[in-house]
């Protein structure tokens, strides 16, 4: 189900102009894509964030550019992380008919037994990457994890449950596993993580939870 947003076409391209947008509350931006002639336009910040809050990263959303509605999916945007601001949208104008490919994060449900017994649980890839029609698209590829016990592994090939949706993964690739403890000291960078997708990535994530 898509939400409606609105925005207007954006003329001036001036550093000044983008600025005092900004300023404003506003978020300048770009509507490409499917029977879409690239154009500029500016939004309203807040009702940005509140329809991403109700579609998700993936949703589809209907994008009315001065009385002419597209559906359309966020593609990219630019945040300030400092000052937690959304300072640029790019959105993908779509054709519902139409398969495209998207990036959904990996979520792990449930308390792992091998956890329970003293293992550690190692999330290796926290996102995937699908191709899908766009209301297919899901908002996260969500796997339980209860069973896994100490030196389990899970893979691509466990992912089940997602008709229509195809994961551009080998099905060998690893998602996560269930490491015994000395294994995990012997290893341990620092870097483990026992679900979610990682803050800060490529400094643009600071807002990441806002519009998911």
């Amino acid at each position: 189900m898509s939400t409606l947003l609105q925005a207007k076409e954006r003329t001036e391209f001036k550093h000044s102009t983008l600025t005092g947008l900004r300023q404003n509350g506003g978020i300048p931006g770009v509507v490409y894509g499917t029977k879409t002639t690239n154009t500029s336009i500016y939004l309203d910040e807040a009702d940005f964030l509140k329809v991403m809050k109700t579609v998700g990263r993936n949703g589809v959303i209907e994008l009315d550019v001065d009385g002419k509605k597209h559906n359309v999916v966020l593609n990219h945007y630019d945040s300030d992380p400092i000052k937690r601001k959304i300072l640029h949208v790019d959105f993908l104008a779509v054709d519902l008919s139409q398969a495209i490919t998207a990036t959904v994060k990996v979520s792990l449900i449930g308390d792992a037994q091998g956890v329970k017994d003293g293992g550690v649980l190692q999330q290796a890839l926290h996102e995937v990457e699908v191709t899908a029609k766009p209301n297919d698209i899901p908002a996260a590829i969500e796997i339980a994890v209860d069973e896994l016990q100490v030196g389990d592994t899970l893979t691509i090939a466990d992912i089940k449950g997602y008709n229509g949706v195809d994961i551009n993964h080998e099905k060998e690739e690893v998602i996560a596993s269930i490491l015994a403890p000395r294994q995990e000291e012997e290893i341990s960078t620092g870097e483990q993580q026992e679900g979610g997708v990682p803050d800060n990535l490529e400094g643009r994530e600071t807002v990441k939870e806002e519009i998911e």
